[in-house]
């Protein structure tokens, strides 16, 4: 990995330094990704069925996977297996069940009682991709926060394998964690599937989950379609940015930087330390550690775009950080709480040498569907509450609304809206 001094770069310098890999997302993906929703749309389960023929290489007559597909995937599964499965839905479901909204009832002044009150979303999809590999953390990130808001329709689509089965992992995890709905549909055309409905799937109201390229434009497009459906968050290639101090173990560092590297040859890893010594260990022990990976291509690919900068002080390395915006955040420094009020931007925090950002990836209860490439700035990760959504509710005596009669009338005054006048001072018996 190659290492830059901050401090001998200027401003542009700087901000190139800190740029993702363009993400692909060009004109072909687009038009491409377009022709597979509209063959949805517009023919259903049978545009589905080719294009999982085409794409998966499986020939399916049912889509749905049946509750004989779930019984033989936990068959297939041992039973340590099965064991790390249901902890990690148990931590998962302990943390956002803590996250239970709370109504909220407050009287603004005398006779004004405003509310807020929560419901879980109508129907929502989840997204479980197959692609380099099976993910059965992502059906448990997805499917537990869905069924404890209790959302009505639940359903959940992952690709199928050549033969037409799913990944038992994936089914036992996403029926374990309260989701049976399960569809054997990938890709662009599995996103077309649940915003719009076929004559098997049902249409949903929003759509989580991760994705490739193709998958991430559906998302994109569907959401910018009245008639389709919401989504989650913008989502790119995974990322980890580390910051280290002396005193971390190099060894522990360039685990994690591998843990991040490995997921794509468009993720990127960037570690941020105080000290050139480590610097250059890190580096060292990335290279070694390389050589024993079952995925080494993939990580060494995303490691072509990965850098380790060296700042002055841990100040510095947290301003880097806040700019970059980093998907996972690890603090191997001396007293890592301490930096966590200037921390500003990350979609998730790792604190101490003894929380690898793998926990957060399986097990420790946060979720890990993130916000990447940047988005950090601005969204949160996901959470109970974008499964749910919130309504307002007031109610006004007659002593209430006189109260606010003079505030209604001046302020629809302003804006030349006479009706919203006369809708109180009727109410009052008053034409002022």
């Amino acid at each position: 990995m190659k290492i830059t001094v901050w401090n001998q770069l200027n401003e542009k310098q700087r901000q190139a330094l800190l740029l993702r890999p363009a993400v692909a997302d060009d004109e072909r993906i687009r038009a491409g990704t377009q022709a597979i929703i509209d063959e949805v749309r517009s023919a259903g389960d049978a545009a589905l069925r080719r294009l999982t023929a085409r794409y998966d290489g499986a020939e399916l007559d049912d889509l749905r996977v049946s509750e004989a597909e779930i019984d033989a995937a936990g068959a297939a599964l041992s039973a340590d297996e099965i064991d790390a499965i249901d902890v990690a839905i148990a931590n998962v479901r302990r943390f956002h069940e803590a996250q239970e909204p709370v109504t909220l009832r407050v009287e603004t002044m005398p006779g004004v009682v405003c509310e807020r009150v929560s419901h879980a979303l109508d129907a929502v999809g989840l997204y479980v991709p197959a692609g380099t590999a099976p993910l059965p953390s992502a059906a448990i990130m997805l499917a537990v926060p869905a069924a404890i808001a209790a959302c009505p329709t639940r359903i959940l689509c992952t690709p199928p394998r050549p033969d037409g089965s799913a990944d038992p992992a994936v089914l036992v995890a996403s029926a374990r964690a309260g989701v049976h709905d399960i569809f054997k549909v990938g890709g662009a055309q599995a996103i077309a599937a649940m915003a719009y409905g076929t004559e098997t799937l049902p249409q949903v109201n929003k759509i989580f989950g991760p994705g490739n390229a193709w998958v991430t434009c559906a998302k994109s497009l569907v959401s910018a379609d009245p008639d389709g459906a919401a989504i989650d968050l913008p989502a790119g290639p995974s990322e980890v940015l580390v910051i280290a101090d002396a005193d971390a173990s190099a060894g522990f560092v360039a685990a994690d930087l591998l843990s991040q590297a490995e997921h794509g040859t468009d993720s990127q890893v960037v570690l941020v330390t105080t000290s050139t010594d480590l610097a250059e260990a890190v580096s060292q022990e990335v290279d070694r550690q390389l050589e024993s990976l079952s995925r080494q291509a993939i990580a060494a690919g995303a490691l072509a775009h990965s850098r380790i900068i060296v700042v002055d002080d841990i100040a510095a390395a947290i301003a880097v950080s806040n700019a970059y915006a980093p998907e996972h955040l690890i603090l191997q420094i001396d007293e890592p709480r301490r930096a966590l009020s200037a921390l500003r931007n990350a979609g998730s925090v790792f604190v101490g040498p003894w929380t690898p950002e793998s926990v957060g990836d399986y097990c420790s209860g946060t979720n890990h569907v993130l916000p990447t490439y940047g988005f950090a700035r601005t969204y949160s990760g996901l959470g109970l509450d974008q499964f749910m959504r919130q309504m307002t509710i007031q109610e006004l005596s007659r002593e209430g609304l006189e109260g606010l009669a003079a505030t209604v009338t001046c302020l629809a005054g302003l804006e030349g809206l006479d009706a919203h006048a006369a809708a109180v001072t009727r109410r009052l018996g008053s034409s002022t």
